[in-house]
This record gives C-alpha cells, structure tokens and sequence, in this order.
C-alpha cells in the first residue's frame, strides 16, 4: 500500500512492536495506532517523510525523551504519544527538523532534564508533559516566551519546583495553564494578571503556593476557571478579583488559610456556578452578594467560622444542587423555605449547632432530594411521616436525638443506597418494608434502641455491602439467609469526581461512613467501601446457633457477632471465608473446640473468642493464628494449652475400690457406725460431768425438763377431742 495517506487502527487488541514493513509508507501522512497493547521501541517510523499527525497515545511503547526515532519526520505537526513508558535518552544535542504545532507526552516515566528539543520548537500551540518527573527546579517560562502563539500549556505532577515566573513580555494568547500538583512555592507573581491577561482557564492547585492573592487576578477579564486550592495562602479574596472576574464560573479556594469577610458588597461573580471555599478560616455571616449568582450549582462554604443563620434568599436559587456549610458555627433551626427550594438536590448542614425538629417543609423535596445530610446536630423527636422521597439515594442523620419508631418514611425510596441512622433514640421494630429498598447498600442502625428480631427481609435485598446493627436491643436468631457482598465498582454518583477543570461539570459530596473494624471505629470514605462488606450484629441479645450458611458470603471481610447469648459450636465452615480480615465472636456462650482449618483464613488480621465456653487445646502457633496472643482466648475455662497457661496433660485414674468399699458404696459403713456411737456416748458424758459439777446449772436442767413436761402435758390434754375419755 505505498500510496496509503491515513490509517486507523486504534482501539483493538494489537500487541507486539512495529512492524518494519511501515518504512514502506512513504505516503502516509496520518497513523492512529492509540489504544492498542503495543510495545517496543518507534524505529519503525523513522522513515515515513511524509507524516504530518502522529498517534500513539495508551499502548506500552518505549518513548525516548529525545523523540530521536522521529528525527527525520521534516513534516510532523502532531504528535500524542500519552500513557506509554516514557525514559531518557543521550540524544538531547540532536536538533530534529519537525517544527510541532501539538505535543502530548503525558504518563508515565521518569523525564529527566527538562526535553531540549522544545528550545527549537517556535509554532506550538498545545503542549501536554504531565505526569512525568523532570529533573527541574523552575518553570520552564521559555516555552512562553519561544512560542508566542502557545494557547494551552499542562504541566501537570511533573515534580517541578522553585518560584512560579511569568513570562517577559506579556503573552497575550496563552489561555489554558494547569501546572497543578507540583512544588512550586513561593508567592504568586503580584503581575500575573497583566502578564498573562487571556487566561480563561488557570489550575494552579495542590502546590506550596504562600502570600495572599494577587489583586491583578481582577484584570484577566477573560478568566472562567480559577483553581487555587490546596496551597498555603492566607489573607482574604481580593476585591479586584470579585469585582474584574466578571467571567468567572468556577472558583476553588478551598484548604488554604484563607480568612476575613468571604465577600466584600463590590460584587460582580454573577455567572459562578461552582464555589469552593472549604477548609479555611472565613468568617462572617453567609454573604448577601451570592444571592445574584442565578446560575449557582454549588455551593460549599464547610469547614470554616461562619456564624448566624442560613439565609433566607438561598430559596430563590433554583440551580442550587449542592449546598454544603458543614463543620461551622451556624444556629438556628433549618429553614421551613427548604422545602420550597424546587432544584435542591443536596443538602449538607453536618456538624453544625442546629438545633429542634426535622420540619414537615422537607416533605415538599420529595421529587427532587437526592442527597441528605443532617448528622452530628441536635435534632430531636420524630422523622415526619410525610417525608417520602422517591429519588434520594443517601440519608445522613446520625448523632442526632431523633426517636419514636421508625415511620414509613423512607418506604417507597427504591434508589436508596446508604441510610445511617445510627447514634440517635430510634425503638420499636425494623419495619418489614426495608425489603422495598432494592438498591440499599449500606445500612447503619447503629447504637438505638431497636427491638425484636432481625426482619427476614434483609436477605431480600442483593446489593447490601455492610451491615451495622450494633449496640440495641435485638433479639432471636441470625436469619440463615443473611447475606452481604463487597460492591467491587462503586456507582458513579459515589465517585468524587476530581475537579476536572478542561470540561465543566458538577462536584459531589462524598460523606464519610463510620464502621467498627478489629474493635476500632474508623471513617471511610465510599472509595473505600467498594471493596468492603461486612456484618456487626454486636451488643444486642441474640441467641441461638450461628448460621452455617455464613459460610456462602461472598468476599466477607469483617463480622462481629460479640457481646451476645449464641450458643452452640463456632461453624467449621467459616474456614471457607477465605477473605475475611476480622472475626470478633467473644462475650457469648459457644461451646467445643475452636477448629484449627482456621489457620487457613490469611488475611485474618483480628480474631477474639474470648469469655465463652469453649474447650479443647488452644490452636498451633500455625499459620495467620500464630500471630494472636492470649488476649483472644482468655475467659474460657475449659481450654487449656499455652496460650492460655493451662496444662493440657492428662490426669491420672484414682485407683480401683477393694470389694468392701464396693459393697458400701464410696464409704466405709462399719467405720461409720463405730464413730457415731463413740460420738454419742462422749456428747452424753460431757453433759453429765457438767451438771455434776455445777449445781446451778444441774438445778436451771431440772427445771427446764419439769416444765417441758407440763407444758407438753397441758397441750395434749386442751386439744386431745374429748370422745376418746380422757
């Protein structure tokens, strides 16, 4: 095919190097090799003359840092050779004759010295190096400088460092800069906006970055996205940025220590449609000047000093789905006008000083509440009974006061995933209608007081992952049919979605789940979960056996079933839980042995049976049970081994009774009969002596006996029946 002009082949499941057979190409101007498994070296394309876009993005070739291969390519404008092993060659004094307009190199490898074949290049207009590791200890400001037409440049974890430096003179085309996740340090340049004054997208986040903001920010009319966050600024927002930013849509300043007033009344951000300003020290009041940004999706202002109440205007946002003012200093009851709020998909008042009753006004966001957080506040009394959402698919309302039964609140919530009601006054029964809540993945009823039996209807639900009962009052058995499973992919709306700021798009709240594990609570967040499951039926009144059919979980990493009245053996079976990582069966009544296959279990990292009534040797220091130690078996009185310092020999028989004591039974009758009399005889002797001897205590006898006598007498004769004549 010599006068073959463009082939695609990408995205199939090519493997092996190139084939030498393309130095026969001569033609070929265009090759898409991307998303393929090919490997190798590009040796084989040092001959196409006449190739202007080049593609080798996501396969496992080997891209010298020179581009050496490609010295001969006169007429190559593009090229994108992502994801592939990136190393360094000697070949840096070689002077390619391509003059590139597009270069992508991003992942992965260890770059060296900065590529000095970009000194050369004069035409780019998109340069992409990230994630590769330079040896450099500035940024790289020629690029700018050498490239007066570049308008997106990405430097993104290439381990660079030293003082940010903007280009002299002023680049006037440059409008996309990412050099996030670096370790520049230092201040931002106070000239920075006049030097770069096109900027509509600039991510400079997740740096060393100190100093305040620069004020100049407020002259780049044309800047959509600005990302600071993650660094160690301080002092507040300037007013020239809320006031020249007229563009702006999206601001991230979260974590920095930032702090002040969060907005001043010269205010002109109105086409924001995501606000980030978590983590840092703002304090004040909710600004008044938010309330003209008509466009506003969310809004986080968490983890910071502010003070007073939500305000009221917050109801005429109707873009708004998410609002988070977790972790403040805010009061007061939650606003009855939050009902009203027609597109509110998220709410987030966490960790706040609110205080009162749930209000009915949530019973108007049945349609469109998807997200609900109200946990560490002091609500008290009952979920209103009109509070149905169809759509939710999170509910947060733990360490709060709630109580009363549980209403048909959430009965017809199908997509519901994780409903945490744990640490509040709940009682009454689980209601049987949990069944209807197909999606349900995690279910944290924690520390309350529920009663009865575990509902049945548990096992009707195939996607549970965890499974947290602890710390009530329930009683029975374990339903047999209980079940659980690690999630293995995690839903999208679970999945913090990085600020990915080359396309527009909305930024979730991942809520935190608190979950016992090896007798600790920890926090974890939904990225974790996904390759959890577990059940802690712990602190209730349980009884009866434990379920063999335990044993047919899949992928169980964690069960406690401790502080209980199970009786029975520990199953044999649960040695098949091949992936479970902790086993917590103390304070219970399970007697027999403790089955030594449990050496088998290799990820068991923690494992208690103590204070039951098991018997038997302790297990051989064998296997993952040789790393327990006597803490996991103590309160077991008839296990013996050296675990729990006991001697397992065995005791010697007593010896065989003669015929005698056979006949007799276990004691010796005629040696019992001689004792008795001697007793006797000595008991009366010593009573006779003393009487003998003290005539007091003779005459005191004699006068208890006679009147004994008569006492006996008289009552015989009042209550003996006269017919019998006497």
């Amino acid at each position: 095919m010599t006068n073959l002009r463009e082939l695609f082949i990408s995205g199939n499941n090519l493997k092996g190097s190139l084939p030498m057979c393309f130095s026969n190409l001569a033609s070929l101007e265009k090759l898409d090799l991307s998303f393929n498994d090919l490997s190798g070296n590009m040796s084989a394309l040092k001959s196409l003359a006449s190739l202007q876009w080049l593609d080798l993005s996501y396969n496992k070739l080997q891209i010298p840092s020179s581009l050496g291969h490609l010295f001969n390519l006169s007429k190559l404008q593009y090229l994108s050779a992502s994801n592939n092993i990136i190393y360094v060659d000697e070949m840096h004094s070689v002077a390619l004759r391509f003059q590139l307009r597009v270069i992508s190199l991003s992942c992965c490898g260890n770059g060296g010295s900065f590529p000095q074949f970009l000194y050369h290049q004069h035409d780019l207009v998109d340069v992409t190096l990230s994630h590769i590791h330079f040896k450099v200890n500035q940024f790289p400001f020629w690029l700018l400088e050498n490239n007066t037409n570049l308008k997106r440049l990405h430097l993104v974890n290439c381990s660079l460092s030293g003082p940010f430096q903007v280009p002299f003179p002023s680049h006037l085309v440059l409008e996309d800069l990412d050099i996030s996740n670096n370790f520049f340090s230092g201040n931002i340049p106070t000239e920075i906006g006049a030097h770069l004054p096109s900027l509509s997208f600039l991510n400079m986040s997740k740096n060393d970055f100190n100093g305040s903001i620069p004020s100049s920010f407020g002259d780049m009319s044309s800047l959509q996205v600005l990302d600071l966050s993650n660094n160690q600024l301080f002092g507040g927002i300037p007013e020239h940025l809320a006031w020249g930013c007229s563009s702006l849509e999206i601001l991230a300043l979260s974590n920095n220590t930032l702090q002040g007033p969060i907005f001043s009344t010269n205010f002109s951000l109105m086409s924001l449609s995501q606000l980030q300003l978590n983590g840092n020290n703002f304090s004040g009041m909710i600004p008044n000047a938010l309330s003209n940004c008509s466009f506003l999706g969310t809004l986080d202002l968490s983890n910071n000093y502010l003070f007073g109440k939500i305000p009221s205007w917050i109801e005429s946002m109707y873009s708004l789905s998410t609002f988070d003012v977790s972790r403040n200093q805010l009061s007061g009851r939650i606003p009855q006008w939050m009902g009203n709020t027609s597109n509110l998909g998220q709410i987030d008042v966490a960790d706040n000083h609110l205080q009162g009753l749930i209000p009915r006004a949530f019973c108007n966001l049945n349609r469109q509440l998807q997200f609900l957080d109200l946990s560490m506040n002091n609500f008290s009394g009952i979920l209103p009974s009109c509070f149905k959402p169809s759509n939710i698919e999170e509910v947060y309302l733990s360490k709060n006061m709630l109580q009363g039964p549980l209403p048909n609140a959430f009965r017809k919530s199908s997509s519901l995933v994780t409903l945490d009601l744990s640490y509040n006054h709940f009682s009454g029964h689980i209601p049987n209608w949990i069944s209807n809540l197909s999606q349900l993945s995690y279910l944290l009823l924690k520390r309350n007081h529920f009663e009865g039996e575990i509902p049945i209807q548990l096992c009707k639900l195939p996607h549970l992952s965890l499974i947290d009962l602890s710390m009530n009052n329930l009683s029975g058995g374990i339903p047999s049919c209980l079940k659980v499973t690690a999630l293995n992919k995690v839903p999208d709306h679970y999945s913090w979605i990085s600020y990915d700021l080359e396309i527009n798009r909305s930024i979730s709240i991942e809520e935190s789940i608190e979950y016992t594990i090896k007798s600790r609570s920890y926090k974890y967040k939904k990225r974790i979960l996904q390759y959890m499951s577990g059940i802690d039926l712990s602190c209730n009144k349980l009884t009866g056996e434990i379920p063999h059919e335990i044993k047919n979980i899949l992928m169980l990493y964690t069960l406690n079933l401790s502080h209980n009245s199970l009786t029975g053996p520990i199953p044999r079976a649960f040695s098949n839980l091949r992936d479970i990582e902790s086993l917590d069966l103390s304070y219970n009544n399970l007697t027999g042995n403790i089955p030594p296959e449990y050496a088998l279990l290799h990820f068991l990292q923690y494992f208690n049976v103590s204070y039951n009534n098991l018997s038997g040797k302790t297990p051989e220091r064998i296997g993952q049970l040789g790393t327990f130690d006597e803490s996991s078996y103590v309160g077991n009185p008839f296990l013996c081994g050296s675990l729990v310092g006991k001697n397992c020999s065995p005791i010697a028989p007593p010896k065989a009774p003669s015929d005698s004591a056979k006949d007799h039974g276990f004691i010796d009758m005629d040696a019992f009969y001689a004792s008795f009399f001697a007793c006797y005889i000595v008991v009366l002797l010593c009573i006779g002596a003393v009487l003998y001897i003290n005539p007091y205590w003779r005459q005191a006898w004699f006068y208890h006996v006679q009147m004994t006598i008569n006492s006996c007498y008289y009552f015989v004769m009042d209550n003996l029946p006269r017919n019998f004549g006497c």
